[in-house]
């Protein structure tokens, strides 16, 4: 195999058997989009338990059944490296954790070609970052919003990727959200098991859906506010929107949210007053297992100064 192809064997989980194989793949090898996994297999990079290669990617997965995906280097990346600041709470030759701030893009797309997470590792690691994720997501193992503030790791070797994507994968990364939601939680901690999907109305949002991939966020009340409440919102899984719309689907939407929010007026107004114009949610703590030295890494980032603000205004 060429040393510039990172492979993986894949095997189909049990909840996933029937489903095509692209859908499939790309649920258990969450580094890799579906659209990403669905050009591999059209290009003949993906191989059946028997090492035949594979170009139809809606086959039908079998459960068990172990699948190979070639995942070729990445060509010179389109996206330009540029001095963005960077707010660094860990690094080493392996990975980099970043405390990212609200309004930052993670990665390039439409509308965001630059100015991204992406050029900014880019400039501060040298070029030397993971190529799993492809050409566009250089080193991306996860994402949180762009609106979001908070902590993310970024891998700078395909081996720490692969070891990071693993736990990503099996839920034992310990990702804790700080989040000011409308009204007071009752019961003020719980678990919100829904499972999400794209809106069947809608599909530029997420929506509890059947059928929909299994998504467990654990909340507990950390503060009762004046019509509000600061929340820790633990994640067992993670999925795009996953706080903001399981939170919004008990009642109790992020303050801010534009996407899924039902502010009060009072709200609102504090809201203009302040000119907070986003989900009320910052990732607080981010702890794993490093890839590499197999040592425990645990993070904590402070809530933002408009965050903490918008606390201060609220408290009884």
């Amino acid at each position: 195999m060429d040393r510039g192809v990172s492979v993986f064997a894949v095997p189909i989980a049990a909840g996933a058997s029937g489903w095509r194989l692209d859908r499939a793949l790309a649920d258990a090898l969450p580094t890799l989009s579906r659209e990403r996994v669905k050009a591999l297999i059209s290009t003949g990079q993906v191989t059946d338990p028997a090492g035949a290669a594979i170009r139809d990617p809606a086959r039908k997965a079998i459960a068990g059944a172990v699948f190979t995906i070639a995942v070729p280097a990445p060509t010179a990346p389109h996206n330009a490296a540029q001095d963005i600041p960077l707010v660094v709470a860990f690094e080493d030759e392996h990975l980099i954790v970043i405390d990212k701030p609200a309004g930052l893009v993670v990665h390039p797309a439409a509308g965001n070609l630059d100015g991204t997470l992406v050029n900014a590792l880019l400039h501060h690691c040298g070029g030397s970052l993971s190529g799993i994720g492809g050409v566009a997501r250089p080193g991306i193992v996860h994402r949180i919003d762009k609106d979001t503030s908070g902590l993310m790791v970024a891998a700078k070797t395909d081996r720490a990727h692969e070891g990071l994507a693993r736990q990503f994968a099996a839920h034992t990364i310990d990702r804790r959200y700080r989040a000011i939601t409308g009204g007071a939680l009752m019961p003020p901690a719980g678990t919100v098991d829904a499972p999400l999907a794209r809106s069947p109305q809608n599909r530029k949002k997420v929506a509890v859906v059947a059928g929909g991939k299994r998504a467990v966020t654990h909340y507990r009340t950390i503060a009762p506010l004046a019509g509000a409440a600061l929340v820790e919102c633990r994640l067992e899984t993670g999925r795009t929107h996953q706080v903001r719309v399981h939170m919004a689907s008990i009642g109790h939407p992020l303050l801010g949210d534009p996407v899924y929010g039902r502010t009060k007026q009072a709200h609102r107004k504090l809201l203009e007053t302040l000119n907070f114009h986003r989900q009320a949610l910052h990732a607080a703590r981010l702890g794993f297992i490093h890839p590499i030295t197999s040592n425990a890494l645990s993070f904590e980032s402070a809530m933002p100064a408009d965050m903490q603000e918008l606390y201060d205004m609220l408290v009884n």
